[in-house]
């Protein structure tokens, strides 16, 4: 059995919530790739402890359905909110299910959850059973076996389209990264714009020299322009460099040099280039456009979950030059990295800037900070050293540079 094929049959259609719990992936290219999700050590022994007894119902959501089917279209992330007050703790969800769990990193439009509560607790079944027992339900089995390819219609944890360009294109350099970069020198026939296509010329010098190595496939780079310092909203500082997506291209011959005789009869070293060939473009290119080579495809999960130990940050930018406010479903950058503890998943409750003002009630006229309010939540999904992108999943105002962002709870 090959993994993109699973063997139904009617007993399986009914296939456990455990897929749900875990609040699988978003994986790229394919979905395929969620079945060697793992699952960390603190995540089983949570999930172990609650499934011993269920969640309390204080933690179901207010509007927690009695049994809901799952929808094309639908996000784990959207469904684990459905039932809870707080949809980044999967482990609890995970763990109301675990004994019937067989691939906790798939589940698939059809299935149905029914929601039960007993004695103050609440746990998810794949059946409905009767006055609170476990299930009984006998199916009869057909002698058919049916094949069919679920790779495709596996749930991701969010919309993948909303953060698929996020990991392909903006990159974030510090600044000695930025000025080593190599640079597109000169074009063919004096053309002021590239675009795919197009052969150009480029140079690089140190560790971002463009040398093709012997028996070397063709090296893939990216193309950037106007790097933007992202500053730190609360100390200034210039945390690093935002640079903008132009396009992509690939080395076809690395730079060399090439003896020859001047005019004045004496020999020279002459500087040869590296060639390029542009083979993406997302806007024209041009001479001074930076390179930096196209890292490895990653295949990552993103399984949202609570920092475990506090963070207090703030958003640097709103990804677009003509956005001010971000609104549900778009990318902030936040001030804290990979050095700060920061990874891809952790999620963070935005808080909305208390107003100032005057206690008009007051003779004294006392100047008045009101309280910072809970706005939103977000999920970061990719890192760099001192800065993070992250999705806005939740939003009641809209966010802006310069909001808090802390722990969910």
């Amino acid at each position: 059995m090959t993994q993109n094929m699973i063997v139904k049959s009617k007993v399986a259609s009914q296939a456990t919530l455990a897929a749900l719990t875990v609040l699988a992936s978003v994986w790229m290219p394919s979905l395929a790739w969620a079945q060697n999700l793992p699952v960390t050590a603190d995540q089983k022994a949570t999930a172990t402890q609650v499934a011993q007894a269920g969640v309390p119902l204080s933690e179901l959501s207010a509007n927690a359905p009695d049994n809901y089917t799952i929808k094309r279209g639908d996000t784990l992330w959207a469904i684990s909110g459905l039932f809870l007050k707080s949809a980044w703790r999967w482990p609890e969800l995970w763990g109301m299910n675990l004994n019937e769990i067989k691939n906790p990193h798939l589940i698939y439009p059809g299935q149905m959850l029914y929601l039960e509560k007993k004695d103050g607790r609440a746990t998810l079944r794949t059946r409905q059973s009767a006055n609170g027992e476990a299930p009984l339900e006998t199916v009869r089995l057909s002698p058919r076996t049916r094949y069919e390819s679920l790779a495709s219609d596996a749930l991701p944890t969010l919309k993948s389209h909303l953060i698929e360009p996020f990991l392909a294109e903006p990159m974030i350099v510090d600044e000695n990264g930025l000025t080593s970069a190599a640079r597109i020198v000169a074009t063919q026939e004096g053309r002021v714009l590239l675009t795919r296509g197009d052969r150009a010329y480029a140079r690089g010098q140190g560790a971002a020299a463009l040398v093709d190595e012997a028996g070397q496939k063709q090296k893939a780079y990216r193309v950037f322009r106007n790097a933007t310092p992202l500053k730190d909203p609360v100390t200034a500082e210039v945390l690093g460099y935002e640079a903008q997506y132009v396009g992509k291209a690939l080395l076809a011959r690395g730079e060399s040099t090439q003896e020859s005789t001047g005019k004045d009869g004496k020999p020279r070293t002459d500087i040869v280039p590296a060639t390029i060939d542009i083979v993406a473009a997302k806007e024209e290119m041009r001479v001074g456009d930076r390179m930096l080579p196209e890292p490895e495809r990653q295949f990552l999960s993103y399984v949202p979950h609570a920092p475990l130990e506090k963070v207090d940050a703030r958003i640097v930018s709103v990804y677009g030059s003509a956005v001010v406010n971000a609104a549900q479903n778009q990318v902030v950058a936040i001030n804290r990295g990979t050095r700060d503890g920061v990874e891809n998943g952790h999620v963070l409750a935005i808080l909305k800037d208390g107003a100032r003002l005057i206690d008009k009630t007051d003779d004294a006229r006392t100047a008045l900070k009101l309280p910072d309010e809970r706005n939103g939540l977000l999920m970061v999904f990719r890192t760099f050293e001192r800065l993070s992108y992250a999705l806005v999943l939740e939003i009641k105002d809209g966010a802006k540079v310069g909001d808090r962002l802390v722990n969910p709870r």
